[in-house]
C-alpha cells in the first residue's frame, strides 16, 4: 500500500492545489469530530465483521445441536428397544425354566412310580418262579418213583412222593383228580403187622405218569415263558429309566443354560438403562443448550440490529455537525475570535536554502517547511516528496496537486477499506471453521485418548481398581479443599469489585451525559451463571452500546474503562467462580460414578472392552474425516495470507499514517488559503 502511495503521488505531483484554512481551535473541533466519526464508522465496521462471524457460529453450533440431539432421540430408541427386548427375553426365558422344571418333577416322579411297579412285578416273579421250581422238581421226583418197575420201591414211598405231587399250588383240579384216585385205588385194605412190608404195585398204570411228564413238559414251557417275561419286562424298565434320566439331564442342562442367558439379559438391561438414564440426560442438556443457544443469538441479532442504527444515527449525526461547523456563519466568527494553533519552526533556512528562489512564493516556502516537518515526524516519505515538489512547483500547480492527493488518499483509503472488510470476513469465516474443526478433533483426539485408557483400564485386574478408588478418594479431597480455598477468595473479590464499581459509577453520574437517544439503548443479552453458549460464542459485543461521548478522550473515557474494569473483573469473577463450581461438581460426579464401577463392575470386562474397542475403531475414522476439512480449512488460510495477514505494515498502522498525511496536506491546503493568488 505504501509503494502505491508512492505511485499516486508521482501522477499527481502537477496538479493544481486548492486552498485551505489555517488549523483555528475551530479546527481542531471540526478534527475531533471527524476523528470520532471515523471512529465510529470503523467501530461500526469492526461489529458487523465480529457479528458475520458470530451468526456463522450460530448456523453452525445451531445444526451441530439438532444433529446431536437427533442421535440422542435415535439411541434412546435403540435403548429403549434393547431394553424391551431383554425383558421379553428374560421372561421368556423364566417361562422355559419353569416348564423344564415341572417336567423334571414329573419325570423323577415317573422314574420312581416304574420302579415301584418293576419292584412288585419281580417279587411276583420270583414268586411264581419259585413255585414252578419247586413243582418241576417234585414231578421229576415223582416220576422217576412211578417209573420204577422193581419191587423195591416201598408203596409209601410211592404214596408220598404222589401226595407231594397233588399238594402242588401249580397242578391244575383236573390232575389233582387223578392223583387222587390213584393214590385209593393203591391203599391196602389192611396190612399184618407181621408181615412184610406189600410192595407198590407192579407198574401197571402208565396214564399217570404221562400225564406227569405232559405237565412237566407244560410246566417247564411256563416256566421258559415267565423267565422270558421278566427279561423283556427288565429291559423294558431300563430302556424307560434311560429316557427318563436322559430328559432330565438334558432338561437340567437346558435349564442352567436358560438361567445364564436370564442373567445376561439382566445385565443387559441393567447396563442399557444406565446408559439410557446418561443418553436422556446428555440429550437434555444438548436440548436446553440449544435453547439458550436460539435465545443468544435471536437477542445478539437484535441487540446488533439495535447497535447499527444507534451507531449510522451517532455518524450522520456527527457528520451534519462537521457541515455547520464548516458553514460560513461558524467559520467566519472563528477566524475572527479564534488564535491559530499551528506553531511554525522558526529556524529552517539552513536546512532548505535549496527550496528558495525568486520563483518561490514565500507561502509555498512555508508550506514545504511545514510538510517536511511533519514528513519527518511520522515517518512518511510521501509528504516528504509532497514538500519537494511544493518547493519547485508553480503556485497553482501546487494547490492542485495537494488537492489531488488528499483525493486519491481518499480513494485509496475507502478501497482498502473495503478490501479489509472482505478480508476480515473471510479471516473470520475461515477461522470459525478452523476452530470448530481443531475443537472437534481435539475432542476427537481426547475421546480416541479416553478410549484407549479405557481399554486399559479393562484389561486391570481387582487389586489395580481396588488402587484407583483409593486414588479417587485422595483427588476428591484434595479438590474439595481447592474448591473451598478458591470459593472464598472469589467471593472477597467479587466483594471489593462491587465495591469499586459502586465508587467509579457515582463518579460517572455527576461527569457523564449521555445522548438522549442512545440513553435508552438497552442490551438483549443476560448473562448466565452456568457454562452456556454464552461462553463458548466467539467475542461479539457485550452490554448495550451508548455511543460516544461529546468530549472525546476526556476523563469520562479514563472511568468507564476503570468501571468496565472492574466490572469485567467482577464478570470474569462470577464467571470463573461458577465454572470452577461446575468443573467441580462435575469432577466429583464423574469420580463418584468411577468409584462405583471400579467397585461394582469389575465383571463384564471383556464385553465392555470388545463395545470400546468398536468405538475407537469409529472415533478413529470420524477423526480421520474431520482432520480432513481441518487441513482444507488450513489451506484456505494460506491462501488468504499474503494478501490479507502477511501484508508488511499492519492496516491500523496504514490507516493512521494516511490520516496524518491527509491531515497535514489539508493543513497545507488551509495555509495556501492565506494567500490572494487563485
Amino acid at each position: 500500500m505504501q509503494r502505491l502511495a508512492f505511485a499516486l503521488l508521482l501522477g499527481i505531483l502537477s496538479s493544481e492545489a486548492r486552498t485551505a484554512t489555517d488549523v483555528t481551535p475551530l479546527g481542531k473541533v471540526i478534527q475531533m469530530l471527524e476523528e470520532m466519526a471515523a471512529k465510529g464508522q470503523a467501530e461500526k465496521e469492526s461489529e458487523e465483521v465480529k457479528f458475520a462471524a458470530f451468526s456463522t457460529w450460530c448456523q453452525t453450533q445451531t445444526k451441530v445441536k439438532t444433529d446431536e440431539i437427533k442421535q440422542g432421540e435415535d439411541n434412546m430408541e435403540m435403548q429403549s428397544a434393547t431394553i424391551q427386548k431383554a425383558d421379553a427375553r428374560i421372561r421368556s426365558l423364566s417361562d422355559r425354566v419353569y416348564e423344564l422344571e415341572e417336567d423334571v418333577s414329573r419325570w423323577n416322579a415317573d422314574k420312581k412310580s416304574a420302579t415301584t411297579v418293576r419292584s412288585k412285578e419281580n417279587e411276583d416273579y420270583k414268586a411264581t418262579a419259585q413255585d414252578y421250581t419247586e413243582s418241576l422238581d417234585a414231578l421229576t421226583e415223582a416220576i422217576i418213583v412211578l417209573k420204577k418197575r422193581m419191587s423195591n420201591v416201598a408203596q409209601a414211598d410211592l404214596i408220598q412222593t404222589v401226595a407231594k405231587v397233588h399238594s402242588l399250588r401249580l397242578v391244575p383240579i383236573k390232575t389233582k383228580k387223578a392223583l387222587s384216585a390213584f393214590l385209593q385205588q393203591n391203599q391196602p385194605e389192611e396190612l399184618s403187622v407181621e408181615a412184610p412190608e406189600a410192595n407198590a404195585y407192579e407198574f401197571q398204570s402208565g396214564g399217570v405218569i404221562e400225564m406227569l411228564e405232559k405237565l412237566k413238559v407244560e410246566f417247564m414251557s411256563k416256566k421258559t415263558e415267565l423267565d422270558k417275561e421278566e427279561l423283556n419286562a427288565q429291559h423294558a424298565y431300563e430302556q424307560i429309566m434311560q429316557m427318563l434320566n436322559d430328559s432330565v439331564e438334558n432338561a437340567q442342562h437346558e435349564i442352567s443354560a436358560k438361567r445364564k442367558g436370564t442373567a445376561e439379559a439382566q445385565q443387559l438391561k441393567a447396563e442399557t438403562e444406565g446408559d439410557l438414564k446418561q443418553t436422556t440426560s446428555d440429550k437434555d442438556e444438548d436440548i436446553k443448550y440449544k435453547q439458550e443457544l436460539v435465545s443468544l443469538c435471536k437477542s445478539k441479532t437484535a441487540d446488533f440490529e439495535s447497535r447499527q442504527k444507534l451507531r449510522g444515527d451517532e455518524i450522520s449525526a456527527l457528520k451534519q455537525a462537521v457541515e455547520i461547523m464548516k458553514s460560513q456563519g461558524v467559520k467566519g466568527a472563528a477566524d475572527k475570535n479564534l488564535p491559530a494553533l499551528l506553531q511554525y519552526h522558526q529556524e529552517r533556512k539552513s536546512s532548505f536554502a535549496q527550496l528558495r528562489s525568486s520563483q518561490t512564493n514565500p507561502l509555498q516556502e512555508r508550506i514545504s517547511i511545514f510538510l517536511a516537518d511533519r514528513a519527518k515526524s511520522i515517518d512518511s516519505r510521501l509528504l516528504s516528496l509532497v514538500s519537494q515538489r511544493v518547493a519547485v512547483d508553480p503556485f497553482t500547480k501546487v494547490k492542485k496537486m495537494i488537492k489531488d492527493l488528499i483525493s486519491k488518499l481518499m480513494e485509496e483509503g475507502t478501497s482498502e477499506t473495503e478490501h479489509k472488510g472482505w478480508c476480515d470476513t473471510e479471516l473470520a469465516t475461515n477461522k470459525v471453521t478452523r476452530d470448530a474443526k481443531s475443537e472437534e478433533v481435539s475432542k476427537l483426539k481426547a475421546d480416541i485418548e479416553n478410549l484407549n485408557a479405557e481399554i486399559a483400564q479393562l484389561t486391570q485386574d481387582i487389586e489395580d481398581l481396588t488402587s484407583g478408588v483409593a486414588e479417587l478418594d485422595k483427588a476428591m479431597a484434595d479438590q474439595t479443599k481447592e474448591r473451598n480455598e478458591a470459593k472464598a477468595a472469589n467471593a472477597v473479590t467479587i466483594k471489593e469489585a462491587k465495591e469499586a464499581q459502586a465508587a467509579v459509577t457515582s463518579a460517572i453520574a455527576v461527569l457523564k451525559d449521555f445522548y438522549a437517544k442512545s440513553a435508552e439503548a438497552k442490551a438483549f443479552i443476560q448473562k448466565s451463571k452456568k457454562q452456556g453458549p454464552a461462553d463458548d460464542a466467539p467475542e461479539t459485543f457485550e452490554g448495550p452500546y451508548k455511543g460516544q461521548l461529546p468530549e472525546g478522550g476526556s476523563v469520562v473515557d479514563f472511568l468507564e474503562v476503570i468501571l468496565s474494569d472492574f466490572a469485567r473483573l467482577e464478570a470474569e469473577t462470577a464467571s470463573s467462580e461458577a465454572t470452577e463450581a461446575d468443573n467441580y461438581e462435575n469432577f466429583m460426579h464423574e469420580s463418584k460414578k468411577d468409584k462405583a464401577l471400579k467397585e461394582n463392575e469389575i465383571g463384564h470386562k471383556e464385553n465392555t472392552k470388545v463395545n470400546k474397542e468398536s468405538d475407537l475403531h469409529a472415533t478413529t475414522s470420524e477423526l480421520k474425516s474431520t482432520q480432513e476439512q481441518l487441513d482444507k480449512a488450513g489451506a484456505y488460510y494460506e491462501k488468504l495470507k499474503p494478501t490479507c495477514v502477511d501484508s508488511g505494515i499492519t492496516y491500523e498502522e496504514r490507516v493512521k499514517r494516511r490520516e496524518e498525511e491527509i491531515q497535514s496536506l489539508q493543513e497545507a491546503l488551509k495555509i495556501l488559503a492565506g494567500t490572494d493568488i487563485a
